[in-house]
């Protein structure tokens, strides 16, 4: 069964503290904009000394990035760690809410104002050691003694940076994490797209295995996106890290559904990756841990207008294994590299390139026989402009290359060749309204190769693989626009419409237009509603994201998904908030292999697809609704966690039956928590529970059965234990210890049932230990 196949497969960034007093200082104004521009804006400055105190007990310097909230009033409404180490993390926040500044203008008219504040930590000068007293002269006058402590050091006055005017926020409905907190969060070894699967909507295939439904739609319909770039998969392969070198990535988001206009494509989630500006200095990360390493370095060249980056990682897990088992091999690795040049003021340009290598496989004579080989490459050339009006401009022009071959001797491999341009422009247009538009094409050439066991690659010539996934080439071209308005103080809407032309071979053509509409509406500052709904299309997917697959099938339409959600967000004291949401989620004409596999009866009527003798083209209907609920208090903070729970039910329908999705989890919760235990150690667990999945085999339908038979629940705890050790003035070394499954929890699969008696099947325990050391400089 295609659902028993899977689940082998799967479980195989001002201030000075210094003790005394700290000043702000504003940035330098911005040239005069044109006429008939609008007035441009002022960033806040402190209106009095703020005072930060160095923490008791806390060694070295340290720097804390903070993200501040300036009210109209000109106090600060939110403070939230961007960057930075405890117990230095804590300090500042507490800090900043005392602070006052003059609030941000644009014309005569204070408005509130996202702003970021770098707050340097430098430790308290030691007392110096009382000078000897200079002998008595008779009848000379007494001279008093020196004083015993120094004046403490000039305040370090730093501008703030990335001036943001408030409705800037995320978009209705996005979930968040960020670098800080990503880093501290057990079981997540560190990787920014690992976080994804504790957030509300996220329903786990398995323990560890990095695919995931997002609220009820599949992981071959959610979308990996890093920078805007179009990436096949996050993660390498044998329950792996992350394809992206941790260090570049500053947060990464999840649109569960009614996103902005300027995602679609795709008919489910987006995990969408932003990557962290240039620091335009020296500096880096390094990391040694029991089954891979890796590294980013940062240089900045040309007098400071120049970064050059490089980042990587390489498994050595092969030479680990064939310690265990001489004919097994495991390999992956990953690069990065970025070059970003400041033309002006105004301008930058950037070249950005990544990619990963992954291989599954066994020596057999000398030679490796491929089960299973993956890799992919991009390629991002990047213009960025600001405009006098106060806008801000992005053209980019993107190439790749994506392969994924296997097989027993002669291997076949899925190849496709990309390349892409896209244009975005955004300004605010009023001080109620921001305009935001784009458009994109690209194009994919898939092909189907025979690779021999030297790698040499021929056109392949076979019937059945080139029906399934035809050698072609896609166009798609696309265009989008959404209008943000704040229509009253507290309300604020944003319409847009996304439009795109899908044509696959020269053959099949499909236009897909779709409305969205998001709202967001403040009962009172810490209370808010917010809605959003919107549709969505996507070609037909192959059952999880893999690089060169694409199955085409565009004569049988495209799938759409109707997305819709209401939800609140509550301030909550002591720096927790919260989220209550309720979605409905319905699909159409789904190409959904995994959620259809639930105990196939081979009695599926024809739905009409010119290919449905392959249950990789069935189309089905789908249906999901639920709630879902998340309270945290970020975990950068000294005592921070979080409580993720979503209730959903999933389901599917083909021909007359309809029945619960195969991976349909009515309970996901994941509750984490991070201590600070001071003198730089730090501990964190995670606890994760869901319910099962409808069960294969308990039934005569299966779990085709309206009301199947589930498998047992899981549950596991993750937990991560750090110390560390200063390095220079801003850098630190850290011994980790982290373990994903730390209770060696099996988990069930499936349970099967003949007569009067039931048998449950079950994997692992599928733990990951990661033992290792890190570094920042």
């Amino acid at each position: 069964m295609l659902r028993r196949a899977a689940l082998s497969w799967a479980a195989g960034l001002a201030l000075a503290a210094t003790g005394a007093r700290a000043e702000g200082a504003a940035g330098a104004g911005a040239p005069a904009p044109a006429p008939d521009a609008p007035p441009a804006v002022v960033p806040p400055r402190l209106a009095a000394a703020a005072e930060v105190a160095y923490p008791e007990g806390a060694e070295g310097a340290a720097v804390v990035v903070l993200e501040l909230v300036v009210s109209v009033e000109g106090g600060v409404a939110e403070a939230r760690v961007v960057s930075g180490d405890e117990p230095f993390a804590s300090r500042a926040v507490e800090a900043a809410g005392g602070w006052r500044f003059e609030p941000a203008r644009r014309g005569d008219v204070a408005v509130a104002a996202r702003i970021r504040f770098e707050v340097r930590f430098v430790p308290p000068a030691p007392p110096p050691e009382p000078a000897p007293a200079a002998p008595a002269v008779a009848g000379a006058p007494a001279v008093p003694p020196p004083p015993s402590n120094r004046a403490p050091p000039p305040p370090l006055a730093a501008p703030p940076t990335e001036i943001d005017v408030l409705g800037d926020q995320l978009p209705a409905g996005v979930s968040s994490f960020g670098r800080a907190e990503i880093r501290e969060l057990p079981g997540a070894f560190g990787d920014p797209f690992r976080a994804v699967e504790a957030l509300p909507g996220v329903t786990p295939i398995l323990s560890g295995v990095p695919y995931f439904f997002v609220r009820g739609a599949p992981p071959g319909n959610v979308g990996y996106f890093l920078d805007g770039i179009r990436v096949p998969l996050l993660f390498h392969v044998g329950l792996g890290p992350g394809v992206v070198h941790p260090a570049l990535v500053e947060r990464v988001d999840l649109y569960p559904g009614g996103y902005p206009a300027r995602h679609g494509r795709f008919a489910g989630g987006i995990v969408s990756g932003e990557t962290a500006a240039p620091a335009y200095e020296f500096g880096g990360e390094a990391s040694v841990r029991l089954v891979d390493s890796g590294a980013m370095v940062e240089a900045p060249f040309g007098d400071g207008r120049g970064s050059a980056q490089v980042a990587g990682r390489y498994s050595y897990t092969a030479a680990l294994i064939s310690l265990l088992a001489p004919e097994a091999v495991l390999e992956y690795w990953d690069w990065q590299t970025r070059v970003s040049w400041q033309l002006g003021p105004r301008d930058e340009l950037s070249a950005f390139g990544f990619g990963a290598f992954d291989l599954i496989g066994e020596r057999d004579e000398g030679r490796v026989k491929v089960g299973l080989g993956t890799e992919f490459h991009r390629l991002d050339l990047r213009w960025s402009h600001e405009t006098l009006r106060g806008g801000r401009l992005r053209v980019a022009v993107t190439g790749g290359w994506d392969r994924t071959r296997g097989g027993d001797s002669d291997s076949f491999a899925v190849i496709d060749r990309m390349l892409g341009a896209r244009a975005s422009y955004e300004r605010r247009t009023s001080a109620r309204t921001t305009l935001r538009a784009g458009a994109d094409v690209a194009t994919d050439e898939y092909s189907v190769e025979l690779v021999d066991a030297r790698g040499d690659a021929t056109a392949a010539d076979d019937e059945d693989v080139e029906d399934l996934l035809p050698s072609r080439t896609d166009v798609v071209t696309g265009a989008w626009g959404e209008l943000e308005s704040r229509v009253d103080p507290r309300v604020t809407v944003t319409p847009g419409l996304r439009v795109d032309l899908y044509s696959s071979g020269g053959r099949a053509a499909s236009l897909a237009i779709e409305p969205r509409i998001a709202a967001r509406y403040a009962l009172r500052p810490s209370l808010r509603t917010v809605y959003a709904v919107g549709l969505a299309h996507q070609p037909p997917s192959f059952v999880i994201p893999v690089p060169g697959f694409d199955l085409g099938a565009l004569e049988d339409g495209l799938q759409r998904s109707v997305q819709s959600s209401a939800g609140v967000e509550l301030d909550l004291p002591s720096d927790f908030t919260s989220s209550f949401t309720l979605f409905q989620n319905a699909f159409f004409e789904m190409t959904d292999a995994l959620g259809t596999a639930a105990g196939d009866s081979g009695e599926d009527e024809d739905t009409g697809a010119s290919r449905a003798d392959s249950p990789l083209l069935r189309r089905s209907l789908g249906h999901s609704y639920g709630l879902e609920l998340m309270v945290r208090r970020p975990l950068s903070r000294r005592l921070g966690g979080f409580l993720s729970y979503t209730l959903s039910r999933s389901t599917r329908s083909v021909g007359r039956e309809r029945f619960p999705s195969a991976f349909d989890r009515t309970h996901v919760l994941n509750l984490a928590a991070g201590y600070d235990l001071g003198r730089r150690w730090r501990l964190g667990g995670r606890l994760v529970f869901y319910t099962g999945f409808p069960a294969q085999g308990a039934s005569p339908g299966g779990a085709r059965s309206p009301s199947p038979r589930r498998v047992p629940s899981f549950h596991r705890v993750d937990v991560r234990l750090e110390k560390r050790w200063r390095l220079g003035e801003r850098g630190y070394w850290a011994f980790v210890v982290e373990v994903l499954n730390s209770t060696l929890q099996e988990e069930a699969i499936d349970v099967s049932c003949e007569t009067d008696r039931c048998e449950t099947e079950w994997i692992g325990p599928v733990t990951i230990p990661s033992l290792g050391v890190e570094a920042r400089f």
